[in-house]
């Protein structure tokens, strides 16, 4: 059996907010929509008040201050930047992952792992997310998607499983679906719930358990394969699309840390150089990037630092020079004098196809075939066994750069 597992970030809104405000550790913490002000999610501690998504404030005001609960208004720009940031920190440790959703991740753990490889992996994975991120997530593993969905419910519910679950063997997989109403099945939606119960389906299980005509005559060809993943036949794929990926991260942990902003310029301009390799090689541009640093959260005796700083784009790009020179610029505006950092990385997010992008109006490019021509001569240089990586920007790359020399 090969294990597949899926990734869950914890109350994702609110736990991104209480990185960056840590008083708000064990308040009570609303997120609300920016335009009708219900609610979107929660922390543990409201949900233990009664408050459910999708509440107007409005009608949760005396609960609110009552309890001192904290709204507060949805960043996404926030969410999707730290979103980036879980989805490195997982393909550092394990490359075969599948970005599902803000906050949710399919990986594949490699043929030939164990149970207990895939949850010591499993556990490594949850840990690292914790400690570089600050995210704290649940994992749940099985042998199909739709089981280790169920799972991740199990391991977000029961603090007993250290944030991993594993379903390993036919009991267990009995036993968490029969705790399952129908409804909760990954994949079966409102409608389908109510054909199933008129049908007596009540539980997971008894899905499950029905028999394969019956099946057949109640729901179609994907509620088949959510009926035969449920019984350990892997037959969800791997989404074609996903190759292409809408953030491409590149981070890395400096041993020993380093203090110096010319240091950090040098690493920044190498992870901008392999990140946007990625993004051109999947013929993508993208609307904007995001760079962060991090001092070392296990040196209590020294001062600590995190930050992070997004530019957005007048036209989407994928050129080396302007990435690179976007980067500098948003490290510079975060960068403090005097720490000792221990990680940065730079995300590429909001990728799109570059075929039939139409360039801005206004835009500022004027030497846009040479820039092109310039990066397709990079990346060949690269690719080349005798030049592989050996081609890099300086660090304070010239905004203009001279164009290339077919001839040579």
């Amino acid at each position: 059996m090969r294990y597949v597992g899926l990734i869950d970030c914890n109350n994702f809104f609110v736990s991104c907010e209480k990185v960056f405000a840590p008083a708000l550790a064990d308040r009570p913490v609303v997120v609300t929509s920016n335009n009708d002000g219900c609610v979107v999610a929660m922390s543990g501690e409201a949900k233990a008040l009664g408050i459910t998504r999708g509440v107007p404030v409005f009608q949760i005001r005396e609960l609110v201050e009552r309890h001192k609960v904290a709204v507060l208004h949805g960043n996404h720009r926030l969410y999707g930047n730290l979103s980036a940031r879980v989805m490195a920190t997982v393909e550092s440790i394990l490359p075969d992952i599948e970005v599902y959703s803000i906050d949710e991740a399919f990986i594949n753990f490699p043929a030939g792992a164990t149970a207990d490889d895939a949850e010591a992996l499993g556990r490594r994975i949850a840990t690292a997310v914790r400690r570089n991120v600050g995210i704290p997530v649940s994992i749940g593993i099985a042998s199909t998607k739709t089981l280790a969905k169920a799972a991740a419910r199990v391991a977000k519910r029961d603090l007993t499983n250290r944030a991993v679950f594993l379903i390993d063997s036919d009991q267990r997989r009995r036993g968490i679906l029969a705790g399952m109403s129908v409804g909760d099945i990954w994949g079966i939606g409102r409608r389908l719930v109510d054909k199933l119960k008129r049908a007596g389906i009540e539980r997971a299980s008894d899905f499950a358990d029905a028999p394969a005509p019956l099946v057949t005559q109640l729901v179609n060809i994907t509620g088949q394969r959510t009926w035969r993943e449920l019984n350990g036949d892997p037959c969800i794929d791997k989404d074609p699309e996903a190759a292409v990926k809408k953030q491409i991260c590149t981070t890395r942990t400096f041993s020993p840390s380093i203090s110096s902003l010319e240091r950090l310029e040098e690493a920044i301009t190498r992870f901008m150089e392999n990140a946007s390799r990625k993004l051109r090689h999947q013929k993508s541009v993208t609307k904007g990037i995001s760079v962060f640093i991090q001092t070392n959260s296990y040196r209590k005796d020294l001062p600590q630092y995190t930050n992070s700083a997004y530019r957005a784009f007048e036209e989407p790009t994928n050129d080396l020079m302007t990435l690179v020179k976007t980067a500098l610029e948003a490290l510079g505006s975060i960068y403090r004098e005097g720490l000792r950092y221990r990680r940065a990385g730079v995300i590429i997010t909001d990728t799109r196809p570059a075929e039939g992008m139409q360039p801005s109006l206004f835009s500022s490019v004027t030497d846009r075939e040479k820039r092109r021509r310039l990066n397709t001569r990079v990346d060949q240089l690269n690719r080349h066994p005798l030049t592989s990586d050996k081609i890099h920007l300086a660090s304070g790359v010239s905004p203009n750069p001279p164009a290339p020399d077919n001839n040579r």
